[in-house]
This record gives C-alpha cells, structure tokens and sequence, in this order.
C-alpha cells in the first residue's frame, strides 16, 4: 500500500510540473534568464533559449555562439553599455500546432556612440516540451512569411503580434 502511495505521489508531482512548466510564470522565468544572460554576455544560456531553427539557419550551435560572440564583443569594443533590460510582460499562453505559446515583450536601454537607444521588443515565447524550457524568437521575423516558413514551416498563430518600437536619442 505504501509503494502504491509513494508511486501515486511522484505521478502528482510530475503531472505537477509538467504543468507548471508552461505557465505565464515559467516563460518569464526563462525570459528573464535569457535577457539577463544577454546582459553578462551569458552565451550558453542565449543560445539554449534560442529557437533551434534560428541558430539551424546560422550554420549550427557553434557558428552561432562564433557569431553572438563576435557581434557582442564588437558591440562592447565600440561602447555599448547596456543601462536596463527587463522583460515588461508575457501575454496569456496559446496552444497552436501542438506548441505551447506566448508574446513576451522586452525593453530595453542602451547608450553607444554618444546616442541613447530604448528598445521594446517583442518575442514569441514557444516551450520546449522534450527540454522543459522556453524557446525565444524576435517576433518580427515570424511576420515575414519567407523567413517564417523557414524558421517554423507552415507557422501559423492567433497570437496579435505587435510592431517593436525603437526611439534613438542623442546624449
């Protein structure tokens, strides 16, 4: 009777996190993460929360990492500081073509060059059912149908997905 108890317990707590793995809460968990390892120059975690397909599309995980190194250290040599970067918010989940997804909107400040940038950026959140983690992908690429199709084949979404907004100001 106590194995029968302790076996119906673990199935719970599975089912459990299971559960709680695709929530609004998890995806900005993940978003955090991954917006803070952008900050630390975390490459590992940008790349694991990146939308395989994307990093498929740049040769591989090592060319990749080759060019998020590259691109993120010739920032920072030309004076990129990056002042703030939080996720704002993580819309409710959908589920579409068998993914669990959301829009997770991100801003963030930057100065380079003598010049002040605020971004808001949205990204579509998609969960990696197999990793039990979030995938992230700039949601602007998915409204190009040719480069939508190559990234997610016949993506399709009812998810509203909002323009990004930009403002560069002198400082």
């Amino acid at each position: 009777m106590n194995k029968l108890k302790n076996i119906l317990f673990l199935a719970i707590l599975a089912l459990g996190s299971i559960a709680y793995s695709q929530t609004k809460e998890s995806a900005l968990k993940d978003a955090s993460a991954t917006l803070k390892a952008n900050m630390d120059m975390d490459y590992d975690t940008m790349i694991k929360h990146s939308l395989p397909a994307v990093l498929d599309m740049m040769g591989g995980k090592d060319a990749a990492l080759k060019v998020l190194k590259a691109t993120m250290e010739g920032a920072k040599a030309q004076g990129l500081v990056i002042e703030k970067s939080e996720i704002v918010n993580v819309s409710e989940l959908t589920k579409e073509q068998g993914q669990s997804r959301c829009i997770v909107l991100g801003d963030t400040q930057m100065t380079m060059s003598g010049q002040r940038v605020k971004t808001k950026i949205h990204y579509i959140g998609i969960y990696n059912d197999v990793d039990k983690y979030w995938w992230f992908v700039e949601a602007k690429q998915l409204k190009n149908k040719v480069l939508a199709n190559k990234i997610l084949p016949n993506f399709e979404t009812s998810l509203e997905i909002p323009e990004d907004d930009v403002q560069v100001e002198k400082i």
